[in-house]
């Protein structure tokens, strides 16, 4: 029993400094923010003199099924305010549908008033969306390249409004723009979802860009400059975040990435529990297999400790699921141990120290929610029920997110799932009826329903014990895992 309990507690102060630690990098990047905005030096949109010269600029519009979407995105990119014969638009289509006639119908529209837009279909649908960028690129005729995924609506502002930032500095290799949601009050997630995201764009993009630190293009609502991508290497689909592979070796050979979050690019936010879920599949093990890639290299490099310090979580931020599964599963045996011996009580006090991580992140997460709104009082009203939602589900994808960060580490390769979009930009969408939506459900969400019994029994245990240290983190745990099995099945049932 005295090794268990010390294998235990040894597992989970491990796994909660790892927690605080980068949560510690978060909070750095909150003061970079918070100094840049003082100072004012936020990046703003691009002005454009009276002798600009206009470059080429080629649009790449990487599709793959998108019955829903596609005729917006390519209503929206045609629509550029930038002079016609300096634009080229390409419709990389991998599709095997019915897309594929409604794109090439779509684009006879645009080319008879005059736009040069193309349809591009590949011999065959090799690396994914890398492989569809690299096709792409290859007949490419502008010096800069925009891209956009197929639920994005870009205004036709946008290359007027970032393009001419590449004339600051010939070594700045991507601008990237902060994304907007078009479905923001559709449902409490998409409000979640467009909480956190706004969080990352203003602050941790910032705070990444104001320190010199390394950041990445967001695989879409940016425009890279071609010799860049060409320069580190082109697209690669080794990984299923070629945005993030790409960004981290093209600044490891002393490109730069430019962020302007004044320069908005409204997108549509996935609504269904499932879609949600294989976005951040995509994103946690793609982040995963990345770290493991450019890591070694990134830590060889000639860069500034702090840049290292903060790459090095960048990459390595997915493995925080990992450590919260942990940190939440062994946490009841944790409160069990607190109660029967007297043995640990040191080690017990260090790992509640370490729970301020948790802290850490909602001064972080604060920062982007207070984002020009008026009212201290006002904002903490909508931020406190808003960040408890946020952290529950949050939480409860951990189980998720953290299987597929484990198979990106250990090298298990899966194919690239695409998230299905589902044109919702109001109240009154619905996904009834979509063809793309997945009405399988996976396994792992059983385990979800069961982990929300578990965690309510060390709800219960708290009051057996009068211990109440750790009720406040199994309350999360037992509502987002609650909420993540409730949506998971019920969106399934109503598809």
């Amino acid at each position: 029993m005295y090794w268990l309990e010390l294998l235990v507690l040894i597992l989970y102060t491990g796994a909660l400094s790892f927690i605080f630690i980068y949560s510690l990098s978060q909070l750095n990047l909150v003061y970079i923010y918070r100094k840049a905005r003082r100072k004012n030096a936020i990046a703003k949109s691009a002005e454009i003199s009276e002798d600009y010269e206009y470059p080429m600029v080629t649009v790449q519009l990487p599709v793959y099924n998108e019955l829903y979407v596609v005729e917006r995105l390519i209503d929206a990119v045609s629509a550029f305010d930038w002079p016609r014969d300096k634009l080229e638009v390409q419709v990389l289509d991998d599709s095997n549908d019915e897309t594929v006639q409604v794109i090439a119908d779509k684009v006879k529209e645009w080319q008879d008033r005059g736009i040069d837009v193309v349809q591009i279909r590949r011999p065959e649908r090799k690396g994914f969306k890398a492989g569809a960028l690299q096709y792409g690129m290859s007949m490419a005729k502008g010096e800069y390249i925009a891209i956009f995924d197929a639920d994005f609506i870009p205004e036709k502002s946008f290359l007027k409004n970032s393009v001419p930032h590449f004339e600051q500095d010939d070594k700045i290799g991507v601008v990237q723009t902060r994304w907007g949601h078009i479905n923001e009050e559709y449902s409490m997630l998409t409000r979640l979802q467009a909480f956190g995201l706004n969080t990352h764009f203003f602050v941790e993009q910032n705070g990444r860009s104001q320190g010199g630190h390394f950041l990445n293009f967001n695989g879409t609502g940016g425009v890279w400059r071609k010799a860049c991508i060409e320069d580190a290497g082109g697209w690669k689909a080794d990984t299923l975040t070629e945005d993030l592979d790409l960004s981290y070796r093209a600044q490891l050979n002393g490109w730069r990435i430019f962020y302007t979050p004044d320069v908005v690019a409204p997108a549509e936010l996935p609504a269904a529990m499932s879609a949600i879920k294989s976005q951040q599949y995509r994103w946690t093990k793609g982040a995963a297999e990345t770290s493991i890639k450019l890591l070694p290299k990134v830590l060889k490099a000639p860069l500034s400790l702090s840049t290292k310090f903060h790459a090095t979580f960048h990459l390595l931020n997915s493995a925080v699921f990992i450590c919260i599964v942990i940190t939440a599963f062994l946490s009841v045996p944790v409160l069990f141990i607190r109660n029967i011996s007297d043995s640990w009580q040191t080690l017990m006090d260090i790992s509640m120290i370490f729970l301020m991580g948790y802290v850490f992140l909602i001064i972080f997460y604060w920062n982007g929610f207070k984002h020009k709104r008026e009212g201290f009082w006002k904002t903490v009203k909508d931020f406190v029920p808003q960040m408890f939602m946020l952290l529950s589900v949050f939480l409860g994808l951990s189980v998720h997110n953290a299987v597929a960060v484990f198979e990106g580490l250990i090298g298990k390769k899966t194919p690239f799932v695409r998230t299905p979009k589902f044109n919702i930009t109001d109240k009154n969408g619905s996904w009834k009826g979509n063809k793309y939506f997945k009405k399988k459900i996976n396994p792992l969400t059983a385990l979800e329903g069961f982990l929300s019994l578990y965690f309510i029994g060390g709800l219960g245990m708290a009051f057996y014990f009068n211990d109440f240290a750790l009720l406040p983190f199994h309350l999360l745990l037992s509502l987002g895992f609650l909420l993540v099995f409730y949506y998971t099945v019920q969106h399934t049932r109503h598809a």
